[in-house]
């Protein structure tokens, strides 16, 4: 389904508030000035594929500049890019390739295999050569990209003429796919924002997010997720230099931090753990002192992890919670923490954070109850082609993401618990049921369930308590699995039951289940 076109707006480079000096990716450095006229020219070639206002484009990269100046062009001729999670099966990508009817796809050479041959036949398709840093970072050995009759970025832009100032939409938002609480993967579709709702929201993202005029900003997180898109996006419009890595690694993190003087970084709890991994001679190699601001949502942190970061550091870490259709909703700095460990902080001006019992009344402090929120300055949204689901999704002009927590008597958020029965797997949203049902199509598999249990890397790891007629190896539902779902979607361990616990009408039991795996798991 085309997502609906938008009401004409005047877009001009001048509204890209282009400060920017320098768009770093490896060895590459690109100026502002040419990341304007390279996204010029591939407008021009976008409108020239028959890509109009309201339209998808799906970008299949990795991290790269090409990424940036593909997102750019869309929003000059009011189209929307796409991200796709390249972690996906080739049946995940062409659900969403054929949900958000994608007119064009720009993919990364190496990436064309998870694409069905049927939709690479159907869809515009621009190539993009894997440049030195990401081909470093994700080394493919021998295997030669698949060979495609499809233009090739860099030709394909030597050919065009810039695309002049019209009025078209102002699109500045990606169309991202979440999860959300329900079922498969969902584009969350913005409204565009207002005169009065842009200045709001600069003036939260220099609060919450730490993204003010003149930054020194790294993005070390995949630009297909929701955070990393918008700060690289908007880090376009107000940082002196914005770094982007092509994959996290701890100790080039370090060095990059040292080498660009980067002030500001936006992370995972995951990332800390592995930075804490390494030696501590390793640490202390690096000049880390030009850092003021390290952000971290998307999951839970570990206290004793953000603690020893904070000792190592200093109180320059900064934590927001929200969901991909709200934004930010609450923010914490380091003394806020260390006076209130576990918070993710408190309600941001112009945001409202309730906790709810079932009936939807208002729980008061220190009672755990459904999380709803909602930041009353950001434009609306809806999933595409679903408004049925938003209206699910919501309460009181609020909407949930499923999790459960509580507001202490100063108005603190902790959150402690999901209602939904969603995993946080290296900052990642992981669906169960999607899982589920994946292998219960598996022969000779009677009954399933996944769950979530504590890791201390990753948060939290899959486990599969499987019901078969005869045993069943793992690797075989490994094997099952991997040409249906993507890496981090199949289970880490496996465990194999009689039955599994159902009520009445036949549903899973999942938090006695859980207990029981963790009770079973628990030093004697």
């Amino acid at each position: 389904m085309t997502p609906a076109a938008r009401s004409p707006g005047t877009f001009t480079p001048e509204s890209l508030s282009p400060v920017t000096r320098n768009l770093v990716s490896g060895a590459r450095r690109r100026s502002v000035a040419e990341v304007h006229d390279r996204s010029a020219r591939a407008a021009a070639g976008f409108q020239a594929l028959g890509v109009g206002v309201g339209d998808a484009v799906a970008i299949l990269m990795r991290n790269a500049v090409e990424f940036l100046e593909a997102t750019h062009a869309l929003g000059r001729i009011g189209a929307y890019a796409v991200p796709l999670n390249w972690h996906l099966a080739p049946e995940e990508v062409a659900y969403v390739l054929e949900d958000c009817g994608a007119k064009a796809l720009v993919a990364h050479a190496d990436l064309l295999p998870l694409v069905p041959a049927r939709l690479l036949d159907a869809l515009a398709l621009i190539v993009v050569d894997v440049p030195d840093e990401v081909a470093a970072a994700y080394p493919s050995g021998d295997d030669a990209p698949p060979p495609v009759q499809a233009p090739r970025w860099e030709d394909w832009l030597a050919g065009l003429a810039p695309l002049g100032d019209v009025a078209l939409p102002d699109i500045r938002e990606s169309i991202i796919y979440t999860s959300g609480t329900t079922g498969r993967p969902k584009g969350v579709i913005r409204a565009p924002a207002t005169p009065e709702q842009r200045a709001a929201l600069a003036r939260m993202r220099a609060e919450t997010y730490r993204l003010e005029e003149g930054i020194r900003l790294l993005i070390p997180a995949p630009m297909y997720h929701a955070a990393p898109n918008v700060f690289a996006l908007r880090g376009l419009e107000a940082a002196e230099t914005t770094v982007i890595m092509p994959r996290f690694e701890p100790e080039a993190f370090l060095r990059l931090i040292e080498a660009e003087r980067i002030d500001t970084v936006v992370t995972v709890p995951t990332m800390f753990i592995r930075l804490l991994r390494l030696p501590a001679e390793v640490r202390a190699r690096y000049d880390l002192s030009s850092l003021r601001s390290v952000l971290h949502a998307a999951a839970p942190c570990p206290a004793h992890v953000k603690r020893a970061m904070i000792e190592w550091l200093g109180p320059i870490l900064y934590e927001w919670y929200g969901t991909t259709e709200t934004s930010a909703v609450t923010r914490c700095d380091s003394h806020e923490w260390l006076r209130k460990p576990g918070t993710v902080g408190r309600a941001i001006p112009g945001a409202r954070v309730e906790i709810l019992d079932e009936a939807g009344a208002r729980l008061p402090a220190g009672v755990p109850g459904e999380i709803f929120m909602i930041l009353g300055f950001m434009p609306d949204f809806t999933y595409l082609g679903r408004p049925e689901d938003r209206l699910a999704a919501g309460r009181d002009g609020m909407i949930t993401g499923g999790d459960i927590g509580w507001l202490d008597g100063d108005g603190y958020l902790f959150v402690c618990d999901r209602k939904k029965d969603m995993v946080i797997s290296g900052g990642v949203n992981i669906y169960p049921a999607e899982i589920e049902a994946a292998m219960i199509a598996m022969d000779g598999v009677e009954d399933c369930a996944v769950i979530g249990l504590p890791d201390p890397e990753y948060g939290e790891a899959l486990h599969a308590l499987v019901v078969a007629r005869e045993r069943i190896a793992e690797g075989a539902i490994r094997e099952f699995l991997a040409g249906r779902l993507a890496r981090f979607k199949i289970p880490h361990s496996y465990e194999f039951r009689a039955g599994l616990p159902r009520d009445d009408v036949g549903k899973l039991l999942k938090r006695r289940l859980r207990d029981e795996v963790m009770a079973a798991r628990a030093p004697t």
